[in-house]
């Protein structure tokens, strides 16, 4: 008998631990565990006004990071010059006086050439989401990593997001019809192509895109390109120059530059630095959609209310550019660093790019078979 009132205790005790383990899983199904990161605020400036529709670009990145962050993180988000001048951004986040920014590379060319490569790199054929693809696969991330902390020793951390389209060659008083037309002409451009259209005969300025139309407007420059239909239409480019010429190998392709300060991004938790990353991949991909809508949509508004003349560049001008690629690269390839980048960059081109070429689609034999002929 004691025997048995034991076997029944034990067989209770046996059921009570188990009714408890259940009633714990069914607990933790119902509430998964909070995250213990501790909650932290970041400040980022980035290097757009605030009509720019990229300050539209960055505040999109922002808002996917303090969605996903659920309190965890936040990132507090300043116009362009609410700190910094724009082309300070980078030396700001390196010493800490902002927590990171939303820029382009090209603005920082000036520390080394190289960091062109990362934003604005040669017309190898190729596109800004290959570029990217280059990038995230194909070795572009730990380049741009030795850049900062070997070659530059800058403490910052950064990603790339947001292919942006082929740049037209720009704004002018009228149509240049060929190369021979930019010798002497005061140009404002950025970057690698600074380089690239001073040896078309151009004589460049670099500048912000704030500060493009007051330049135009009082002489100081004679021609600008900026980047595409939204942004310049919103900046007014359409009141100093009513000739826009599509279509160039200056800056064939472009992306933007999300940068942190690297003692701050560490010292984050590793699901907080998972935010950030994937968070840019998505305002990537979210960025190409809704610059499609708005690029296209202010090309014909430029076109039918504006009264602006869009005109493809002649492909004399182009082949000049491509000749133009050839007398810089080898002085610009002198340097150890930039040739390594731009070995990797070719081989990326070389493989990626025959796949694409060879694959796809006459796009403008479809477009003019449905829609008539261009222009």
């Amino acid at each position: 008998m004691a025997a048995n009132l034991d076997k029944g205790k034990s067989r209770r005790r046996f059921l009570t631990a188990a009714a408890g383990t259940a009633a714990g899983a069914a607990a933790m199904v119902a509430m998964p565990n909070v995250s213990r990161a501790q909650t932290v605020t970041l400040k980022i400036q980035g290097a757009w006004g605030a009509k720019d529709i990229f300050n539209e670009f960055a505040e999109d990145f922002v808002k996917r990071v303090n969605a996903m962050a659920g309190g965890r993180l936040k990132l507090d988000y300043l116009l362009g010059g609410s700190v910094v001048k724009p082309f300070s951004l980078h030396d700001a986040v390196h010493s800490g006086v902002l927590d990171g920014g939303h820029t382009v590379a090209a603005y920082w060319y000036g520390k080394h050439k190289a960091a062109s490569l990362f934003g604005s790199a040669p017309a190898w054929g190729w596109d800004a989401n290959q570029m990217l693809g280059w990038y995230y696969y194909g070795g572009g991330e730990a380049l741009y990593a030795e850049l900062m902390d070997q070659v530059l020793g800058l403490n910052i951390v950064g990603f790339l997001s947001g292919p942006m389209p082929t740049q037209p060659l720009g704004w002018f008083k009228q149509p240049v019809e060929s190369a021979e037309r930019f010798r002497g002409l005061k140009y404002r451009t950025v970057g690698l192509a600074a380089d690239l259209m001073q040896a078309m005969g151009a004589a460049v300025t670099q500048l912000p895109g704030g500060e493009i139309i007051p330049a135009m407007d009082r002489g100081v420059i004679d021609a600008f390109e900026y980047n595409n239909p939204t942004s310049d239409r919103r900046f007014g480019a359409q009141d100093v120059a009513k000739t826009y010429m599509m279509g160039s190998y200056h800056q064939p392709m472009e992306a933007f530059e999300i940068i942190f300060n690297k003692t701050k991004f560490n010292a984050l938790a590793d699901e907080q630095k998972a935010i950030i990353r994937h968070a840019a991949e998505a305002a990537s991909a979210d960025m190409s959609w809704k610059a499609q809508d708005n690029y296209s949509k202010d090309l014909q508004a430029l076109i039918e209310t504006d009264r602006v003349k869009v005109v493809r560049t002649p492909q004399s001008i182009l082949r000049a550019q491509l000749d133009a690629w050839d007398k810089i690269l080898p002085t610009l390839t002198q340097d150890p660093f930039f040739k390594k980048c731009v070995e990797s960059q070719r081989a990326w081109v070389k493989r990626v790019v025959f796949y694409e070429l060879m694959n796809r689609q006459d796009q403008e034999l479809a477009y003019e078979h449905f829609h008539g002929k261009l222009g």
